[in-house]
């Protein structure tokens, strides 16, 4: 990522304004370099210097958090000196999460729910790996692209080593986890999970689960739905808060009635993320090998093995491509170790000689021909060859006659094959007294 001193906008061109927030805008640009299109965030706040604005909050989780496949991407940094202002020039993306239910009359495919829930808590378990909570888990931040979500805005994010108390209204109201409302500010990573199963809520029905118009009414609506939680539990609350509260016992209606249809496995992963007690509340992690996603994980289990298997093949490919390439290695290697037969040579070699006990019929042509005696061993036969009248040493040769061959063929593993081709081929000659 390259770091800019001076103005680097004019690199860019501003199509349009796609959002906005009480601390930064969000501009579509384009970059004039190499065509492509990019989300811009430009901070409402002054900036002293560019040590400080690498020093942001929002850029060091971001930093820290890449590359991740559900994870915005930080394409660049810019910073004006001018003016003292910074812009974050990020992967763009389709929209968000609100922008796809707003407005929708049909629930979406229970599988793209489940899909965009396991890619959430995917996002969700890299994030709480690396030390950081998001404390802001809300449609508007989760951004999607052909079917890909990615989680954004670290504005709000924290470190999950830094002691509490914490900011009590950091999450947006809808999102926010009865640690956030009921105590101040001593909550943890916990929180980005109940502001998931939200969104799951959300997503499943395209209505807020728990639409407060103010603190007290948010808690109104969670102690309608999930009931009033156990006195154990309200202590400990209170133990954290200079405001005491009471709530009298109220049994909710429960999750399964607002949402009739839902199926089991997902509903049962739906309470776990909305446990009352952020200590029971199901984890980021371990919401992934929730049952609920058995087919997403083996479906990207079976993908990635694809993927290895691809690449070996490949490697493999380059390897083989590496061998049989006549260049440079074999220009590097070539004085500093024996030479050895070629691979074809050795693997035909290798055959012939493993093809020797199973046959006893005629040789490749390039041999001398042979003719198999019937069960009497293999025998040896030239073509006819008349004596040669030139005498040695005053006598005459005698003609040659037909030898057998020895009975048994000697095994590739008791000798080298080309030993074991020749002395099937070739039997040893008699030499005569005075001969040479």
């Amino acid at each position: 990522m390259r770091r800019e001193k001076v103005k680097g906008m004019h690199r860019y061109k501003i199509i349009k304004k796609i959002g906005e927030g009480t601390f930064s805008e969000v501009l579509k640009t384009q970059s004039l370099k190499d065509g492509k299109f990019y989300a811009c965030k430009t901070m409402k706040q002054t900036i002293n210097s560019l040590d400080q604005a690498n020093n942001l909050r929002e850029v060091q989780a971001m930093k820290r958090l890449s590359p991740h496949a559900n994870i915005i991407q930080l394409h660049e940094l810019i910073y004006d000196k001018g003016t003292g202002t910074v812009s974050l020039i990020c992967e763009l993306m389709e929209m968000n999460i609100y922008e796809l239910i707003q407005g929708r009359q049909t629930p979406l495919p229970d599988h793209t729910v489940k899909s965009y829930m396991y890619q959430l808590c995917k996002s969700l378990d890299h994030m709480h790996s690396s030390g950081i909570f998001h404390r802001d888990v809300k449609p508007e931040n989760i951004l999607i692209k052909q079917n890909v979500l990615k989680l954004g805005d670290f504005g709000s994010c924290r470190s999950v080593y830094s002691r509490p108390p914490h900011t009590e209204y950091i999450s947006t109201r809808w999102y926010r986890a009865p640690e956030c409302l009921l105590t101040d500010g001593y909550y943890g990573l916990k929180m980005d999970v109940w502001s998931a199963g939200c969104v799951f809520f959300e997503i499943m029905s395209l209505n807020p689960l728990f639409p407060g118009t103010n603190e007290l009414d948010q808690v109104t609506k969670i102690h309608n739905v999930l009931g009033s939680p156990e006195q154990s539990l309200l202590q400990k609350f209170k133990r954290s808060r200079a405001m005491h509260f009471n709530f009298p016992p109220k049994k909710g209606s429960g999750i399964s009635r607002l949402l009739p249809s839902c199926p089991a496995p997902a509903l049962s992963l739906l309470y776990q993320m909305l446990a009352y007690d952020p200590d029971e509340r199901i984890a980021a992690g371990t919401a992934l090998r929730h049952t609920y996603f058995r087919e997403t994980r083996m479906a990207e289990k079976k993908a990635e093995t694809l993927q290895r298997v691809s690449e070996n093949l490949e490697g493999t490919q380059n390897s083989v491509e590496q061998i049989w390439r006549p260049g440079r290695l074999g220009k590097q290697l070539r004085g500093r170790q024996p030479r050895q037969t070629p691979l074809l040579l050795n693997h035909q070699v290798r055959r012939g000689a493993d093809l020797l006990p199973r046959r006893n019929g005629p040789r490749p042509a390039e041999l001398a021909r042979l003719s198999a005696a019937p069960r009497g061993g293999t025998q040896l036969s030239f073509s006819a060859m008349p004596a040669l009248p030139v005498g040695h040493r005053g006598a005459p040769l005698p003609p040659i006659t037909p030898k057998k061959c020895q009975s048994q063929v000697l095994q590739p593993q008791d000798e080298p094959p080309c030993a074991a081709v020749k002395t099937f081929c070739w039997p040893p000659l008699e030499r005569k007294p005075g001969g040479t």
